[in-house]
């Protein structure tokens, strides 16, 4: 099973990037690759972004199936986000068009990452997850977009 199979090829488009749920999105250039690997065992997801501050960014994740039906664990890295170790993460495939991935990063923060190719765009969107017991009545509890990047073939 080749995961995103009818999204192999190069993408263009805009990112948009935000630290808290308050900000506004800084928007910048951004592309992706995706392909596939190890004879269509993997698919990998590179992409290119910019901080507002920091510069360019890239980032890699290699997607393969999991070992239950619809799993799927994925292995991240990001120059700006998650370095200088690569995380793991598990999540799962709908009709080989939607990925989710979601891992823990500390003290019940969690990141989830959501690769949607079921239209004529792809959307990469990574949110962060707030834990109830750090929401404030400025910062709700739950899942925000951190990035939200809309790419088109080409």
């Amino acid at each position: 099973m080749t995961i995103l199979s009818g999204a192999v090829g190069a993408w263009t488009g805009a990112n948009g990037f935000r630290l808290m749920p308050q900000d506004q999105f800084a928007e910048s250039a951004a592309t992706l690759a995706l392909a596939t690997a190890a004879g269509g065992h993997l698919t990998t997801v590179a992409y290119t972004w910019a901080h507002p501050t920091d510069g360019p960014q890239q980032g890699l994740l290699a997607l393969g199936a999991g070992e239950e039906p619809g799993a799927v664990t994925g292995l991240w890295s990001d120059s700006w986000h998650q370095q200088p170790a690569a995380r793991i993460m598990p999540g799962t495939l709908r009709d080989d068009n939607l990925v989710e991935l979601e891992a823990d990063y500390g003290g019940g923060w969690l990141w989830r990452i959501i690769i949607d190719a079921t239209g004529a765009t792809l959307q990469l969107r990574m949110d962060n997850v707030i834990p109830a017991e750090h929401a404030t009545a400025e910062v709700a509890a739950g899942p925000y977009p951190a990035m939200l990047m809309t790419l088109r073939r080409g």
